[in-house]
């Protein structure tokens, strides 16, 4: 659904415009932040898994791996908490309608963070590296709370164009094997603010003021 935002005059503000999706039934999969791989995960499986077990599953396996050290190995193993994770992945398209399923979310930024840090710190990337990285993937989320709290839907690219949860750690993991990690944390760092910053700011500019102009969520199937 495209609008050009408009006074409650019917003057356009200004140029400004974005494209504004509506809401699905479920808000809670737009907090997941998945990536093109975690989405396909939960294209295989149709929709028919639920989110929290595999959730559950991949951030105990991540957080055993790396209580033993493996985000600082040297070889293919530090692919391991991030591969580990990917078993979340299945639930991706799921509508996340039960009871519980909203503690995906949160289960999936935990263990994400903490893998970043830990993977910080083992390089020993500078610890405002590390800060200036994780505030960024914030910035994001907490940004995406926000907006949805305004029926105002992140667009379909932007977990793409951000990698999404999967592809940062990833994006991590290879930093170490290649042992760049520090140029990695840069990297990601100017370009995650750059990207969630712009689309940010552009996107609230043009955002509808009035509840009139508000995104309404999706009908019922």
């Amino acid at each position: 659904m495209s609008r050009r935002p408009r006074e409650a005059g019917g003057k356009a503000r200004g140029a400004i415009s974005v494209h504004m999706t509506p809401v699905p039934r479920s808000v809670v999969v737009a907090y997941r932040d998945d990536g093109p791989l975690s989405r396909a995960m939960g294209l295989l499986v149709a929709g028919q898994l639920p989110p929290l077990p595999p959730a559950v599953a991949g951030a105990f396996v991540t957080a055993v791996l790396l209580v033993l050290g493996i985000a600082g190995a040297d070889d293919f193993a530090v692919f391991a908490p991030a591969v580990a994770l990917l078993l979340a992945g299945a639930g991706s398209a799921h509508r996340h309608d039960g009871r519980l399923d909203w503690l995906a979310p949160p289960i999936l930024r935990m263990t994400e963070y903490g893998f970043i840090a830990s993977a910080g710190f083992a390089r020993s990337v500078p610890p405002a590296l590390i800060v200036a990285l994780l505030g960024a993937m914030a910035f994001h989320h907490y940004d995406t709370v926000y907006r949805l709290r305004q029926h105002v839907y992140p667009p379909p690219w932007l977990a793409t164009a951000g990698l999404g949860w999967d592809g940062r750690m990833l994006v991590v993991a290879l930093g170490g094997l290649l042992d760049v990690m520090t140029a990695v944390f840069v990297l990601l760092a100017v370009y995650l603010w750059a990207l969630f910053g712009w689309e940010s700011l552009t996107c609230w500019l043009a955002a509808p003021r009035t509840p009139d102009e508000a995104v309404e969520p999706a009908p019922q199937d």
